[in-house]
């Protein structure tokens, strides 16, 4: 992880004319909700390696897969969550599972902000809709137990539960669609920089290519084996 691909392209619009920058600046401002700011707090939170962390990432003794590693070495940098998700061509949604997962077995410290957690549990799928509001403090256990109770007994086969809790009252639409919808983006993949992914395609069709002409060569060399051993059975057969 030599490159930061998203400090590169921050770089960049930091260069346009001023503006430019100012319609990209008020177009994005359209965009962006300022009252619901747990996107921008669960990206831009920069995870802190534990001595644990920082042995595994050294010795790898758990022989976790390359994305682990990559992770827990971007930590080391001081980079968030968005710069490793970009960097490491994961989406927002895989980052959030291996952040829970280095926190679980203790290579990153908790975050001071609870809510940091809550979202990555909740974008990994350890938590539900309903699990994610109580932890988030904007409804209690009992609120949520009886909105799966209302759910159960009246909703049709096309009904989320989301929608229980906004017609019980307990979340407003707007909050549950903002919430609903920042995990659906968080499945997509973010490219910058399209010459720097990885050529796996390339190279199994390359190493298919080579294995391909190895198979040729043999077949080749068994039909001259083929046609030497014919031509020394029709000599013996001469002989005798």
């Amino acid at each position: 992880m030599q490159r930061n691909f998203l400090e590169q392209f921050l770089d960049k619009i930091s260069k346009f004319p001023q503006w430019v920058k100012e319609i990209i600046y008020n177009e994005l401002s359209a965009q962006v909700d300022e009252d619901n700011n747990f996107a921008y707090s669960f990206a831009a939170y920069k995870p802190v390696l534990t001595y644990k962390g920082k042995c595994e990432l050294d010795y790898k003794n758990s022989n976790f897969d390359t994305n682990i590693y990559n992770i827990l070495d971007a930590c080391d940098k001081n980079m968030s969550i968005s710069q490793i998700t970009i960097n490491t061509f994961l989406s927002l949604e895989e980052a959030a599972r291996y952040f829970i997962l280095c926190v679980d077995e203790g290579y990153l410290e908790l975050p001071d902000n609870s809510q940091i957690l809550n979202i990555a549990g909740y974008l990994a799928g350890k938590y539900r809709t309903g699990e994610y509001f109580v932890k988030d403090g904007s409804i209690s256990d009992e609120q949520l137990e009886s909105a799966v109770s209302n759910y159960r007994q009246n909703s049709s086969p096309d009904k989320k539960f989301g929608q229980s809790l906004v017609k019980m009252g307990f979340v407003s639409e707007r909050r549950l669609n903002k919430i609903l919808s920042f995990k659906q983006e968080a499945k997509q993949r973010i490219i910058l920089d399209y010459n720097e992914v990885p050529q796996i395609k390339q190279e199994y069709t390359k190493s298919s290519d080579k294995y391909e002409k190895q198979i040729q060569d043999l077949k080749e060399e068994n039909k001259n084996l083929r046609k030497k051993l014919n031509q020394l059975l029709t000599m013996v057969s001469s002989n005798e």
